[in-house]
């Protein structure tokens, strides 16, 4: 089953027991709603692990050289059934008071390169001499990724004094947490002086979005246990391992801030993808007729409750979306209990009901929850989530002004029914920090640099763009329009990507006063396969990876893909 384009889809005129649609843009892409998703087994994380398994690669730790202190490098190999890669890993004694997940920073706990192949000992030494400087020093095209890590300083020194001790560490602290250390930067796609990405997208394991990126984050949660057991031995002779157990329930943590956020804007056609493949699997649900797969749905509802109960923040925002998603899940679970599913389209009645009853966070998990049983039915729609974006960028001179009116006015109502003369549309403007060429967001009323605006002002072009054809004749060729107004191409030119691919836009104005950048940046996450995010102000927050998730010796074993999950709490209910 292929992505069909959407004008196939959304027919008012069809007839009550044709198939559901998939959700219309004008729903799904707006801010608030993408601020609220969750984690789907379509999440480039568990695609990852599903495809390690189902290939039966074997990951090992070859070299691990570190002294008494947790100094030196260790070598992860992860071999594939064509290739190997290898994470070299730098553990670094770095001294409190320059630990900081800030992008200014010039030290961290422990510096990675993810590299093509088996590292030589004269590659060691030379990724020795640059990967602890990251930006600042140099890496190589065989290269893939560049990546660094601060400790979770509490919960780490007590792991290390607890194992050195010949005991295991408080689970409740390490749930209170989630993880030993957060990278607070995980860069790929030719960054630096990295692989381009065109150099290894043609292979089956990088074919998908963030493939590298998500192996290296996965082998860098191995190294962070390796080093807390490490550390025990050195501090004492009755020092005991890290339970695997205790392992598995471990992520790794991120920090991430306004840098993501553009993302989604300036790849507008590869976030399409990732959005329709989403969209079509719930699309597929809730076209299924019959429930077979209502025990396991049932079976997961507790499952997310435990999940969400462990889902702690400062943020007095998302702490109450958090109570509210709580209540919600205790609404569902009542109402999955008072109901016998149809034998006609259950999944959708379900769904129905949730966007009746339920609020954005729960309506986004309940997708989650209704796609996560059917995985014989989705799970090859990750196989469409890549996309050629060089070929999107040809611009159809022979489109009539008429076709174009026509565009906009469908895909970009949002933008033409915005007054861009009200002050509030415009308080911020984006631009790019001289210091470490990182995004930024400016309140336009209160900070000079407006005029060094970044192209994020989609709306406000679009907007633009249709009073300028206003008065044209619509018979006109888009190619002589462009030749006396050149100014206009770049907004164009996403207006045809956006005809070919309805999920291509925010569908918001990314300039308005009330706009919340993290919304951005937790879509983007949850496509990753991130949990418990943890706003730290409207502009950066902290996540966990790979919680819960198998460890390298697992895979191979069996199932690695029911982990996302955790075991219900004692004395829940469905």
């Amino acid at each position: 089953m292929t992505l069909q384009p959407l004008e196939r889809t959304f027919r008012p005129e069809a007839a009550p027991t044709a198939a559901v649609p998939m959700r219309p843009p004008s729903t799904v892409m707006k801010l608030a709603r993408l601020g609220s998703f969750h984690q789907t087994r379509l999440s480039f994380m568990r695609v990852l692990l599903r495809r390690l398994a189902r290939e039966r690669w074997t990951l090992d730790r070859p070299i691990w050289e570190l002294d008494e202190r947790g100094v030196g490098v260790g070598v992860y190999r992860a071999r594939g059934p064509a290739r190997t890669y290898s994470l070299v890993a730098f553990s670094h004694d770095l001294p409190p008071e320059k630990r900081t997940d800030r992008v200014i920073a010039e030290e961290w706990d422990a510096t990675f390169a993810l590299v093509d192949g088996e590292p030589s000992p004269a590659d060691i030494a030379r990724l020795r001499n640059n990967v602890p400087r990251q930006e600042a020093g140099r890496v190589a095209a065989s290269e893939l990724v560049l990546a660094r890590a601060n400790r979770s300083v509490r919960l780490f020194d007590h792991v290390v004094q607890s194992l050195a001790a010949g005991r295991q560490p408080d689970s409740a602290d390490l749930a209170a947490i989630g993880y030993l250390m957060r990278t607070t930067a995980v860069y790929g796609s030719g960054k630096f002086g990295l692989a381009d990405r065109e150099s290894i997208c043609g292979r089956p394991e990088f074919a998908g979005p963030f493939q590298a990126e998500m192996l290296a984050v996965f082998l860098i949660r191995a190294f962070t246990f390796d080093l807390v057991d490490h550390l025990a031995r050195a501090a004492s002779p009755k020092a005991v391992p890290l339970d695997p157990a205790l392992r598995r329930s471990l992520g790794v943590g991120n920090a991430t801030g306004l840098g993501m956020a553009p993302f989604l804007v300036n790849h507008p056609a590869l976030i399409d993808r990732w959005i329709a493949a989403r969209e079509t699997a719930l699309a597929r649900v809730r076209n299924l007729e019959g429930a077979e797969r209502w025990a396991e749905f049932v079976a997961l509802l507790p499952r997310a409750r435990a999940l969400v109960a462990g889902w702690k923040v400062d943020d007095a925002v998302q702490a109450r979306r958090i109570a509210e998603l709580t209540r919600d899940l205790d609404r569902l679970a009542a109402h999955v209990a008072d109901v016998s599913p149809s034998d006609f389209r259950p999944w959708d009645e379900l769904y129905q009901w949730a966007e009746a009853n339920l609020g954005l966070e729960g309506q986004e998990l309940l997708v989650s929850l209704l796609i996560e049983p059917h995985g014989a039915l989705v799970d090859d729609l990750a196989e469409q989530m890549a996309c050629d974006e060089d070929a999107e960028f040809t611009i159809d001179g022979a489109m009539t002004l008429a076709q174009l009116q026509h565009a906009i006015e469908t895909r970009y109502a949002f933008a033409l029914a915005t007054d861009f003369s009200l002050t509030a549309a415009q308080a911020r403007f984006w631009y790019v920090s001289e210091e470490k060429l990182e995004p930024r967001l400016g309140e336009r009323a209160q900070e000079d640099g407006a005029e060094r605006e970044q192209p994020l002002t989609v709306a406000r072009d679009v907007a633009a763009l249709g009073r300028a054809l206003q008065g044209r004749a619509g018979a006109e060729r888009l190619g002589d329009f462009l030749r006396d107004n050149p100014d206009f191409r770049n907004v164009v030119r996403r207006v045809q990507i956006a005809i070919r691919h309805p999920y291509a836009e925010v569908q918001d104005n990314l300039l308005d006063a009330a706009m919340r950048p993290i919304d951005l940046l937790r879509c983007k996450l949850a496509c990753f396969g991130a949990t418990r995010f943890d706003p730290k102000s409207d502009r950066w927050v902290r996540i966990t990876m790979f919680q819960g998730a198998p460890l390298p010796e697992d895979i191979g074993r069996g199932r690695v893909d029911d982990w996302i999950y955790p075991p219900a709490l004692p004395g829940s209910a469905a």
